[in-house]
């Protein structure tokens, strides 16, 4: 029988990279920045089960916290009235346990990936406030009481903003009103008292959407909510945000005693679809073939810019360290993104540190290198 050799996927998987001397070195993610905040990565329903193995190999090898894409979304695991589909979620967890990973539960209450019964009638007309509410009670109470002890934190409330800081009126607003979002934070706090509970958005970088935020969050905190972070998602582009934006959005909630977390980072380089900087997820692009310039794969300028970019990302992260938890990236490997069908479908995007094939990119490397210059920096402020 033919036997293929382990070393591509030990490589691949980060465990065995060779230093200076030709030794092989470990050069882990999770090991790397073990000493400043948790490192995560949003897995999809292959790589928890392990279908995917390159997959899962490359999330035990790298990070130490996980953020389900999909499966604790309202459609998944709760499609009808009385319906709950824990097979998935149950998996998820399980894979997080079996690696002692910190587990993320993402999303309770969120406009987008939720039934069309949970807000209408039969004859389409919308439901009352009460007969809401109780809805979202009942499904936050089993959804969070079902892994109570074991799922760490939850992202109790999803976009609940509009770009100019107002609340976006969903259904959720329509039919229930603005404190909506503190209801869902009271029901999670009960289903688990000791589950860390965080509002998550994007776009916060930019002063209005910040603003609304804070606004939001003091009215959490004054209502009695034990809200714990606020989440950034960091869907971020090549000029955007800027290192000066993305500082002052974490000291500004820092300030307001919570701790932040990055919860969705990637990097876009391809052309903008659109002037807004926003990652709504309805948002649709007609293709077009100026929008999809590396079909045939990234040229190594490119790699190189995306390699200097998350450097200085991380430079950012890292000066931040003591106000930051654990920074999350959405996905593993390019093949993965989200971005490959958004805002423009069937798109080659390549925003994530593992290429297509599961080996690191230029920007792997350049964000193993930021913490061994955070230590030398540390070093010179102790010894001038």
């Amino acid at each position: 029988m033919r036997t293929r050799s382990i070393l591509p996927l030990l490589f691949a998987a980060g465990s065995i990279f060779a230093g200076e001397s030709g030794a092989p070195t470990q050069s882990a993610l999770k090991e790397a920045f073990k000493p400043h905040f948790l490192v995560g990565a949003a897995l999809n329903e292959n790589q928890f089960t392990e279908r995917d193995a390159r997959g899962a190999a490359l999330i035990k090898a790298h990070f130490n916290s996980i953020t389900p894409e999909n499966v604790l979304k309202w459609e998944l695991v709760h499609p009808e009235p009385e319906t709950y589909d824990f097979g998935p979620a149950d998996a998820y967890v399980r894979f997080g346990e079996s690696n002692r990973m910190v587990i993320v539960g993402h999303t309770l209450v969120w406009h987008h990936q939720t039934p069309d019964w949970v807000f209408h009638k039969e004859d389409g007309s919308l439901v009352s406030r009460e007969v809401l509410l109780a809805t979202m009670s009942n499904h936050i109470h089993t959804v969070v009481g079902r892994y109570q002890g074991r799922i760490r934190g939850w992202d109790v409330v999803n976009e609940a903003l509009n770009e100019d800081g107002t609340m976006r009126n969903n259904y959720w607003m329509q039919v229930i009103g603005p404190d909506y979002v503190r209801k869902a934070f009271e029901f999670a706090h009960a289903a688990d008292p000791k589950a860390e509970l965080y509002y998550n958005d994007f776009s916060l970088e930019n002063e209005p959407k910040r603003q609304g935020a804070l606004k939001l969050v003091r009215k959490l905190k004054a209502a009695g909510i034990p809200l714990a972070a606020v989440g950034l998602q960091n869907h971020d582009k090549m000029d955007w945000p800027t290192c000066g934006q993305l500082g002052e959005t974490i000291d500004a909630f820092s300030k307001e005693g919570l701790k932040v977390m990055i919860t969705e980072l990637d990097v876009d380089v391809l052309p903008a679809a659109g002037a807004a900087q926003t990652a709504e997820v309805g948002l649709r692009v007609k293709s077009r073939d100026e929008l999809n310039p590396y079909s045939k794969g990234l040229p190594e300028d490119v790699q190189q810019s995306l390699a200097r970019r998350y450097a200085e990302i991380f430079a950012v992260l890292l000066k931040h360290q003591n106000q930051i938890s654990r920074v999350t990236f959405w996905g593993v490997t390019d093949a993965d993104s989200w971005l490959n069908n958004w805002p423009v479908r069937g798109r080659s995007s390549y925003p994530l540190l593992f290429d297509r094939d599961g080996n690191p990119k230029p920007a792997f490397d350049s964000v193993i290198r930021s913490t061994k210059r955070d230590q030398t920096r540390a070093a010179a402020i102790v010894d001038p």
